[in-house]
């Protein structure tokens, strides 16, 4: 049995019926990451643990116990989700050292349901970058081509799934940080709606726009494991009261009833290669052949998605960070040699040197943005035009189902290209802001591939709360396109 190729659900089925046991399996993924892990350095940490839990999982399985949803399946988890007992960096040397006292919620639901974390996975130093090029351990690289980045900041999450070295990941979204890499990587990536995954236990970026969410290899596993994920939690008042609904169980791909809307803001843009617009052509050819009908929609305010995401994020941003001072946890100066003459030099040393480059471009960034003066004119009118932006979403998604778009313009970029001037990096974020300002549910399915033989993907965005629409029509593209290729690590 190829282990590494099965997906979550087909590995599920297996191992419920006894035909594989949870310890094979870890072991497999275990062996391909410490095999693969040097040259793409998807992983911080590789939880050595793993096998422990899946050997006492077998153990409890011939015991005739009853196992949780996810029993024995390896899940990756990005370095951002606070896993009790195990080291969380944020990918920052702010926290390098960093072993937290309690579990995120995320990581209790995934325990909770006898998942098994095979590992803490890289990305942009505190979720800021959509490369994977900001972390302080180095960055990572696209199992498809070593040459190219893997997108960010879950760029490790999707890594890993793409190059078989754990059949699942969870990653972090604020601003298209799941969807992009999943797109440049050739998997699903999942943000669920605003509220339907608890932040607590998260390391903060932006709180207004985080969500937690799963990358996996095809739309039935991110419905599996998004369900896990999803549900109300006291730690955090954000979360929502709806139910969590049986996704894999609802999947259809019947496009016969279904509108899928193209908003035009995003067609329009002269920046989408040709090779993404040829792909996302050729997908909706496909689902006018399953029966779907298209409709032209506006969203006017989307060009200034860009604008106000990255005011209302860095000054989240400047606020959330804030807390690393080195006072009570994390890196702190070295004052054995000179101290510090005041508690402002020991301040601005630690944090000068905990924090990289592109986590103090964002920190000032924000902390002008609410500076005295300057609040009115930059945050507050940014959180205003959100609003705005809201409203039309709510308006486009009355006249259709769905929202289909490029996720962004292009397949992955080379390392070290985007370097030189930020402001084309924060445009490579065009498409995927805007759900997360609005907090509607989006997701990335892969379409094809560029000239360059890398992924592309196809973005869904849905109504809030309405995960469902758009993991079916992800399903209706998944089984017409039939994509077979796969990075070539195994």
């Amino acid at each position: 049995m190829e282990i590494l190729k099965k997906s979550l659900t087909q590995l599920k089925v297996h191992i419920s019926k006894g035909e594989i046991s949870c310890e094979a399996v870890t072991s497999q993924f275990l062996q391909q990451t410490k095999k693969l892990n040097p040259g793409i350095n998807a992983f911080i940490t590789i939880n050595d643990g793993a096998l422990e839990k899946a050997h006492e999982l077998d153990r409890r399985h011939k015991k005739g116990e009853t196992l949780g949803e996810l029993s024995g399946l390896p899940i990756a988890i990005k370095d951002l989700i606070c896993t009790r007992g195990l080291k969380t960096t944020a990918a920052s040397k702010a926290l390098s050292n960093f072993i937290p006292p309690y579990s995120s919620t995320v990581f209790r639901k995934l325990d909770e349901a006898d998942a098994i974390n095979i590992g803490k996975t890289n990305l942009d130093e505190f979720a800021m970058g959509s490369s994977n090029e900001t972390s302080f351990y180095g960055p990572c690289k696209n199992p498809w081509n070593k040459d190219y980045v893997p997108g960010g900041s879950s760029g490790g999450s999707a890594a890993a799934v793409a190059g078989f070295m754990a059949p699942a990941s969870v990653g972090t979204d604020t601003g298209g940080s799941i969807r992009q890499p999943a797109s440049f990587c050739g998997v699903v990536g999942l943000k669920p709606t605003y509220g339907r995954v608890s932040r607590y236990g998260i390391v903060a970026f932006a709180s207004s726009l985080d969500q937690a969410g799963p990358i996996t290899k095809n739309v039935k596993d991110a419905a599996l494991l998004a369900k896990v994920l999803c549900g109300r939690d006291k730690m955090d008042s954000t979360t929502s009261y709806n139910e969590v609904p049986n996704w894999l169980e609802g999947l259809n791909s019947d496009m016969s009833k279904v509108v899928i809307g193209l908003p035009k803001e995003y067609f329009n843009s002269d920046m989408i290669d040709n090779d993404v617009r040829s792909r996302i052509n050729e997908t909706i050819v496909l689902l006018k052949s399953k029966g779907a009908r298209f409709k032209d929609v506006s969203l006017p305010s989307l060009s200034t998605s860009i604008s106000v995401y990255y005011l209302i994020c860095t000054s989240e941003a400047s606020s959330n960070l804030s807390r690393y001072d080195g006072v009570r946890y994390g890196h702190r100066a070295n004052f054995s040699k000179r101290k510090a003459e005041n508690i402002l030099e020991f301040y601005s040393r630690t944090r000068g040197e905990a924090f990289g480059e592109e986590v103090k471009r964002r920190i000032i960034t924000g902390t002008f943005a609410l500076s005295s003066g300057y609040y009115e004119a930059y945050y507050l009118k940014a959180c205003r035009v959100r609003r705005v932006l809201q409203d039309e979403y709510v308006k486009a998604l009355s006249e259709c189902d769905v929202l289909l778009s490029p996720v962004v313009s292009s397949t992955a970029f080379k390392l070290g290209v985007k370097d030189e001037n930020p402001l084309n990096t924060y445009n490579n974020d065009l498409f995927t802001t805007a759900a997360n300002l609005v907090g509607a549910p989006a997701l990335s399915v892969p379409i094809g591939f560029g000239e360059n033989k890398m992924p592309i993907g196809v973005q869904l965005m849905g109504r809030a709360y309405d995960e469902q629409s758009i993991l079916n029509v992800g399903q209706a593209i998944e089984e017409g396109l039939k994509i077979k290729e796969h990075a070539n690590v195994v």
